[in-house]
Parts: structure tokens; sequence; C-alpha cells
């Protein structure tokens, strides 16, 4: 099953970066070495086994952005799963910008009428941090305004910090059949365990597919009184971001990730392998609940999570 993504905005927006962290494993410090996208670059990146995205990472300039609206845009914009249009915070071009932008919604309109749509306003790193919010909401006012009826979900972003991954975490999540129902799985695991959180990534890029915490709260607090811990909203790509670096690190030792076991003070995280293509990540506050139990737990649950991912991507085939 092949879901295209478009991955579009002016040259040296940062697309191509954020591309190559996300399913190249690439560190930030790596990025400034890319050179800018000519034309289209597709790429098939396998995510979650038989779910392939069709990436096409589309050159920003504006001799092939006039070329995708014309010449290019029946086959640029048909079968579109996700577009992504990507905002330089700092464009000193940016009614340009937004003139190609709605271009792009009207190809859209006229060939994928279902495809989502996310903007993301990257490199709000060069943003002083006590100016960041202010320019972000100003953005984020201004791209949906200029978005009209399309329905959008707009992201700031940087290859510095988590946000990059918040952001293709909730992109990917639209891509993936029956997402809601491996969160209603997640959560009864979670209850079998007394566990605060389980949380499900995907193998290679260790983007979050679902969570234990219903989907309508960012924060999710858990209702059990002894679990009521300050839960940050950003723990997941945080965690996503950490465990890719530790992946790295045992890549440069030669050694090979497998799993990983924290026991603290306040609680205890077991890492596993849930599928084939799947971690598991289940966090304990209850101090009597052993790792092997979790262990235990997450063999006896591996069985079933892989009939429920099998039968997602079969139903959309």
């Amino acid at each position: 099953m092949k879901k295209k993504v478009l991955l579009m905005g002016a040259s040296g927006s940062g697309k191509t970066s954020m591309r190559s962290m996300i399913f190249s494993n690439n560190p930030a410090s790596l990025t400034s070495r890319l050179g800018a996208t000519i034309d289209v670059e597709q790429n098939h990146v396998r995510f979650l086994g038989d779910l392939i995205l069709n990436l096409w990472d589309c050159g920003g300039q504006d001799a092939f952005m006039d070329s995708y609206l014309s010449t290019q845009r029946s086959v640029i914009f048909s079968h579109v799963g996700v577009m992504i249009y990507v905002f330089d915070v700092e464009s000193r071009e940016m009614e340009k910008d937004l003139e190609y932008y709605r271009d792009c919604l009207e190809g859209l309109s006229q060939f994928s009428k279902n495809a989502n749509v996310f903007l993301l306003v990257h490199k709000v790193d060069l943003v002083r941090e006590a100016e960041r919010n202010t320019v972000v909401e100003r953005k984020v006012e201004e791209l949906e305004k200029a978005s009209g009826e399309t329905p959008v979900k707009v992201f700031s972003t940087s290859i510095y910090d988590e946000s990059l991954y918040k952001a293709w975490s909730n992109i990917v999540n639209t891509l993936i059949p029956n997402a809601r129902n491996l969160s209603k799985h997640l959560r009864i695991f979670a209850e079998a365990c007394n566990a605060t959180e389980v949380i499900l990534f995907e193998r290679t890029t260790f983007l979050v597919i679902a969570t234990s915490s219903h989907a309508d709260s960012s924060d999710a607090f858990p209702s059990d009184p002894v679990a009521l811990h300050a839960l940050d909203p950003k723990r997941y790509e945080r965690t996503s971001e950490l465990i890719k670096a530790f992946k790295q690190s045992c890549s440069r030792l030669r050694e090979e990730f497998r799993s990983l076991e924290m026991e603290l003070a306040e609680f205890t995280a077991v890492l596993d392998e849930m599928t084939k293509n799947t971690y598991v990540l289940v966090v304990v506050h209850d101090p009597v609940i052993e790792t092997a139990a979790i262990r235990m737990n997450i063999c006896m649950a591996r069985k079933k999570f892989e009939e429920l991912q099998g039968d997602s991507l079969v139903s959309e085939k």
C-alpha cells in the first residue's frame, strides 16, 4: 500500500534537511552539507512494513514551482495523500511564498480533493526566544487566512529540538489505517500492565504511531491518583529524539540496539520490540511492578498487535 506525500516550499526552507533527519537518521549537524533539491526527488520509504510512503521532495526554485503548476500539474498533484508545505519563518519573500502556496492548494483541489494539508513554520530556532511565540502566532494566523476554506494544521518546527518529531508524527499518523484502534488496544494493554502510559513507535524513524492517552487530550493525565504525575506535553517527541540519538551512538560503536530498561526512583520504563515494525515504551510508576513482569506482558501482547497492524494495512489495500 503506497501513500503519496508532497513536500513543498521555497528553496532553502529546510525541506530536505528535515527529510534526511526523519527518514535517513542523519543528525542535525550534518544537514548543512545537503545541497538544494533539483526538480523532484522521489523516495519510497517503507513505513510499518507494508505501508510505503511515496515521498516527493519538490525543489522550491521559481522555475521548478512554475513547472509544477503548469506542465507537470496533473503529475504532481494527482493521488496525493498529504501535502506538507514548509515556510521559512524568516522568509523575506512571504508574499511570493503565499502565492505559490495558494496555487498548490488549487492544484490539490483539482486532482486530490481529500488530501490532508500540513504547514510547517520552520527554522523557529532563528527567532529570539522572547519573541518566538508572538512571531509563530502571527505566522499561524497569516497561513490560516491564506488557506481560505481548506482545513490545515500548522506546526512550528526546528531541526534542533523535538518539534520536528511532533509535526511528522502527526503527519504520518493521518496515513496509518486504523490508528485509533491501535490506541484503543494500547489503553487496554496499559491497564493490564498498570502502566502510567504506553507509547508505540515506528521501528526505523521512531515517530509516534499511537499512545494509550486519549486523542482529545495532549497532556492526557491518567485517572489513577497514584499515576497523577506531571507528564510533559513534549514527552513523546523528546523520547523519539533521545532514542534515535542513542541508536546512532550504538551504530558508531558497531553495536545493535534492541531494547532498553530504566529503573529510577520515580518510575520504571521498558522499551522493547512489540512487532517486527514497531517498538513499545511502557512507563510504570508503581514500584511493586518489576521489569520482568512488563517484558512478559509485552511478549504476550505481540501476537495481538501483529494482527492489528496486519488487519489495518490489509483493509486499505
